[in-house]
């Protein structure tokens, strides 16, 4: 597997809108292993073609106790309930964190690797998830939903010693 190259803001494609995907092409099922790999990597539980400069609508979620990511090709949105306020951030943002407003439940379809029409009835971390990397295939931030820019901050990241590349000096805000 390939790891792919994170494309972080403010590189222009963030704001770019995907693509449908008319015929799966033959090369989409490693593409999509590639952007699972990547997204492991960078330790999240999302990423849309686009994040790793693709302008193809694709996207890949695996919540933390999920055995598989779940593959969605030309994801939309059909319904939104309810609203709240979560912490969310980005793959794309990184060392940021804000304060969003997202559904409670949603409503997605999509198409698997196959072509066949999934639908998906989600709350909670799957709903945002969704919300968040459909989002992203229509050239939309999270920090776009933000309930006030006072509610964007920045998160302290200790780098890990063991880690090969990690040694670098972080300095933390106080």
């Amino acid at each position: 597997m390939t790891l792919l190259t994170m494309r972080h803001v403010p590189d222009p494609i963030l704001r770019q809108q995907a693509r449908r995907i008319t015929q799966i092409p033959a090369g989409m099922s490693k593409y999509t292993r590639d952007m699972v790999e990547t997204m492991h990597a960078e330790h999240g539980v999302g990423l849309a073609a686009n994040q790793v400069g693709s302008r193809q609508k694709v996207a890949v979620i695996q919540l933390p106790e999920w055995e598989e990511a779940l593959v969605l090709i030309n994801p939309e949105i059909i319904r939104r309930e309810g609203e709240r306020e979560v912490e969310e951030g980005c793959l794309s943002i990184p060392g940021y964190r804000g304060m969003v407003k997202r559904s409670q439940r949603v409503r997605a379809r999509a198409l698997d690797l196959n072509g066949k029409v999934i639908r998906i009835k989600a709350e909670g971390l799957l709903a945002q998830a969704l919300e968040h990397e459909t989002d992203h295939l229509n050239g939309i931030l999270y920090i776009d939903h933000l309930i006030s820019r006072d509610s964007l901050y920045r998160i302290g990241y200790e780098p890990d010693p063991e880690e090969p590349g990690t040694d670098e000096k972080v300095e933390s805000e106080q």
